[in-house]
């Protein structure tokens, strides 16, 4: 976890809005699972499974979740254009 991703111990559970939307380009397996919901663990069996709700991406032996694909598939995107449009 790098300083500029939420998701520590000292914000555990369920990611608001605001927090959704200050997340950086891409995020790391944690941080995107957190944001969805679940726990590190099961979101890596999802990854291994080919379950995972959003497209990954493997960097080496890294695996980053692209934020804007995470914001559509929970309807971030579709809200933040509503706002915009009115």
């Amino acid at each position: 976890m790098t300083a500029q991703e939420p998701g520590g111990p000292a914000s555990a559970g369920a990611m608001g809005l605001e927090e959704l939307l200050a997340l950086p380009a891409t995020v790391n397996v944690t941080t995107a699972g957190r944001a969805l919901g679940i726990g590190r663990d099961k979101a890596y069996e999802l990854i291994r499974t080919g379950d995972f709700p959003v497209r990954t991406l493997a960097l080496g032996g890294t695996v980053r979740v692209p934020t804007a694909e995470l914001w559509k598939v929970l309807g971030v995107a579709q809200r933040r254009e509503a706002e915009v449009c009115t």
